[in-house]
């Protein structure tokens, strides 16, 4: 009967244990996710030659399908397709050194921005300009780091807004929270 008792217990205080290390996993914040993603981001590598890689166009074909009006572009760091997307809507995809996806990038309007980044906005830039709205969709599958403005940046979906002031122009970042936050200044 001790032996069984004792059985018991060993078995009962493993559970306890595997429980605590499972709830430890699954309460990880998002700045543990989030630096741990960080950790392991690819950095971004210059593309070689002057052509759009001939893969760059297959992986576009795998991810899109047939668009008809593609036009191809190679930037430093990537192969660009802009195309119409089934909205109507300007679509420009990027594809880095290995011909995957990082993400896309589309015009928008400052009332797609989530209502609190609007509200944000609104107050404490009264006295700018709203100019262009900008969404990057990032594809979680690639953990490439994107270049817009001239600034890499975390891989995550985020809007872009440019503000103008006098000859001033700031670029905010919003993301899908509706937080806002200063991406860059342009000159």
């Amino acid at each position: 009967m001790k032996k069984l008792v004792l059985l018991v217990a060993i078995v009962m205080a493993a559970g306890t244990m595997y429980a605590q290390s499972a709830l430890a996993i699954v309460g990880k914040d998002k700045k543990e996710t989030r630096k741990e993603k960080h950790a392991h981001r690819v950095a971004l590598r210059a593309l070689e030659g002057k052509d759009v890689s001939y893969q760059s166009k297959g992986a576009f074909g795998v991810d899109f399908g047939n668009m008809p009006d593609v036009q191809w572009t190679r930037s430093g760091f990537y192969d660009e397709a802009t195309f119409t997307g089934t909205d109507g809507k300007q679509i420009t995809a990027y594809y880095d050194n290995t011909s995957s996806l990082v993400g896309t990038t589309s015009h928008r309007e400052f009332s797609d921005l989530p209502a609190s980044a609007q509200k944000y906005i609104a107050k404490h830039y009264q006295h700018y300009a709203d100019g262009p709205v900008l969404l990057f969709d990032d594809n979680e599958a690639n953990d490439t780091d994107m270049l817009l403005y001239g600034t890499q940046f975390d891989d995550e979906d985020m809007y872009f807004i440019e503000v103008r002031k006098d000859n001033k122009t700031e670029v905010l970042k919003v993301a899908m929270d509706g937080s806002v936050s200063l991406f860059k200044e342009l000159k």
